[in-house]
């Protein structure tokens, strides 16, 4: 059995195809279903069942491929550490990240450690479930996520990043862009323009809703952070984001609340990091997660008062 064996089962089962998961790894079909064949037959048993929706794995074939996940990773984290100690990093760091959070500064963090180790190759992918991204972390597939809260004890090593505050978005022109923070009883009546109601954004904002005695009106459910500020700057209703997540142009939009509406941003890094880990982490430790608006927002808001 081979490391590439490995890898071709994992891509498989992720993929549900002998072909889709050939082109994510971009080689030709043929010889990725030779290589199943040949493990499938050195192993004596049978790895994947055809099902109408596509290749699953058997009972006997999770099994596998927990343990094959472990050893690809940790081959690549093996390959990272040696690199690492003459100076040249690379090899593969997984990234995962709660949506709408660390919007500014971790693609701040990623961009200075690419720039020292240009040959590391960064997979980040966001995910507004924070169920599944606890899932992920208890098989060990990430090296590092945020979240606004730590993963399963046992599963990661926690560090506390800061607290990210919230922010409410107005549509231009809104009455309430005359203050400098937002009460949020003063929303009462509002239109809301909310999240999927499976994602951690949507869990924060139903919660300051109901702390504050509001019964919102709905107008709008998006997936992205963007999408919802971007909405409601063209009037579509108010929505509440991570202050990070505000896109540049729209800052003057955004207040501070109160009530404070906050979540802390937790990195959570596998209990064996590698280099690479440790070096985002150190990035990431600098960061300034505490401020809540930037203060060219306020600015803005004060010049287009004058």
């Amino acid at each position: 059995m081979t490391l590439r064996q490995y890898e071709y089962a994992l891509a498989v089962a992720e993929a549900g195809s002998v072909t889709a998961a050939a082109e994510l790894l971009h080689v030709a079909q043929p010889s990725m279903s030779q290589q199943i064949r040949g493990l499938e037959r050195e192993l004596g048993v049978q790895l994947f069942a055809r099902t109408p929706t596509g290749l699953v794995p058997t009972v006997v074939g999770r099994a596998f491929l927990r343990e094959a996940q472990v050893a690809v990773s940790a081959s690549r984290r093996a390959r990272a550490t040696a690199r690492a100690a003459a100076d040249e990093l690379e090899g593969e760091l997984l990234v995962a990240v709660q949506m709408g959070l660390g919007t500014q500064q971790l693609p701040r963090a990623l961009a200075t450690l690419r720039s020292r180790f240009p040959r590391l190759e960064v997979t980040v992918f966001e995910e507004p479930n924070p169920a599944e991204l606890e899932r992920l972390g208890r098989r060990g597939v990430l090296d590092l996520v945020l979240v606004a809260a730590p993963c399963e004890e046992g599963a990661a090593l926690a560090h506390h990043l800061g607290d990210e505050e919230f922010v409410v978005v107005l549509g231009e022109g809104h009455r309430l862009l005359a203050a400098d923070r937002v009460e949020l009883r003063e929303l009462e009546g509002e239109p809301w323009v909310r999240f999927d109601r499976d994602s951690a954004l949507d869990g924060v904002l139903r919660d300051a809703l109901r702390d504050n005695d509001l019964a919102p009106m709905t107008v709008a459910r998006v997936s992205q952070a963007a999408t919802a500020v971007r909405w409601a700057a063209h009037g579509m209703g108010v929505t509440l984001v991570p202050a990070s997540a505000v896109p540049h142009g729209y800052c003057h939009l955004a207040r501070p609340v109160y009530p404070l509406v906050s979540q802390p941003v937790v990195a959570a890094v596998r209990r064996d990091p590698g280099p690479a880990e440790q070096a985002l982490l150190e990035l990431l430790l600098r960061e300034d997660w505490c401020r809540a608006v930037p203060d060219r927002a306020l600015t803005s808001a004060s010049s287009a008062r004058e």
